[in-house]
């Protein structure tokens, strides 16, 4: 049986125009309101995409404070600035909002008059169920979960070509330095790491296995990690860090210690920022092109089909390519 608005209002014992209001994210109404109306709709199975959509004249790019860093922004600066070329393509305005779990998130959405979101990284689960009930057009930039639409990297595909680059060097104890595997992308690109370990018949493992205690100082963090596996019984002799800020101070650390790259040790990033050709040596990285991130996820924002309102069913995800760049960090040549 197919639930109508009006089954809606007589659920939440509120009027029939109060419901549709609260459903199309018009004005005169609370927060509190349009959340327990969303809430009921989503409960009781509503079809969403009943509701006509308005043409999207404002996007916000969401952001989250964790983001916020040297190291993040050198990543996520070209992914808005390929969102930005191509609002202004599509005559679309574009506003950045940064956030964290402790902020009033939704009034900042509806200060911005936005009619579309672009949710950029890692957000917690909870904040993504209060966006999904703003019903607003919304889409995920390098992350991933049912129920929305999403652009990502091929970050497994991505810790497999690595990892795999560094075996057919002829390293035989790699190493992994990644962040929290709560985010997708780090999960993901560990996933790839493993792969190629086992598809080479080389076992995992887990003493080579470092998550960072603290990704906010990394000269730290990395110099703890460092410490302890060089200190191993049997040391690495290849690093593939999670990112290429983490690679770069890898790097950093070697030089420091007299550790010659590439012949003690090999190390290789992902994502290949502007930084990692300019390092000394130039480091090998995973090539994502950020621009196209941004854009695509902008693209798909303005011509998605409505998104599937239960969050047990998938719904549109575009993988983009990676490339592997070879350079001197992991090659004597």
């Amino acid at each position: 049986m197919t639930v109508s608005i009006r089954d809606i209002a007589r659920q939440t014992g509120l009027s029939v125009g109060t419901v549709s209001r609260a459903l199309k994210n018009q004005d005169g109404l609370t927060e509190t309101t349009r959340v327990r109306v969303s809430k009921v709709a989503h409960a009781m199975g509503y079809d969403f995409s009943r509701l006509k959509q308005g043409k999207i004249r404002r996007v916000v790019f969401l952001l989250h404070r964790q983001h916020e860093g040297e190291s993040a922004s050198q990543f996520f600066s070209p992914v808005l600035q390929g969102a930005e070329t191509a609002c202004r393509q599509a005559g679309v305005a574009l506003s950045l909002i940064t956030s964290g779990p402790t902020e009033p998130l939704l009034e900042q959405i509806r200060l911005h008059q936005a009619d579309a979101i672009i949710c950029a990284g890692y957000v917690e689960p909870e904040i993504l169920t209060a966006l999904r009930h703003t019903n607003k057009p919304m889409v995920l930039l390098d992350a991933r979960q049912a129920g929305f639409h999403s652009v990502c990297p091929d970050h497994r595909l991505g810790g497999l070509l690595a990892t795999r680059h560094l075996i057919q060097n002829g390293r035989k104890r790699i190493a992994m330095i990644s962040g929290s595997l709560a985010h997708f992308s780090i999960a993901e690109r560990a996933r790839g790491f493993r792969q190629a370990l086992f598809d080479n018949k080389m076992l995992a493992d887990p003493a080579l296995e470092i998550n960072l205690d603290d990704v906010h100082d990394l000269h730290a963090s990395i110099a703890r990690a460092m410490d302890y596996l060089i200190h191993l019984p049997q040391p690495p002799d290849a690093v593939f860090c999670y990112n290429d800020s983490t690679a770069l101070e890898v790097v950093k650390y070697c030089h420091q210690r007299g550790i010659k790259i590439p012949s003690q040790l090999a190390i290789i990033g992902f994502d290949d920022i502007q930084a990692a050709a300019q390092s000394i040596p130039p480091l090998s990285s995973i090539r994502i092109d950020k621009h196209a991130l941004g854009a695509t996820g902008i693209g798909m924002l303005l011509h998605q089909a409505p998104a599937t309102d239960s969050p047990l069913l998938s719904t549109n995800e575009t993988i983009q390519p990676v490339t592997l760049i070879v350079r001197e960090s992991t090659c004597d040549d």
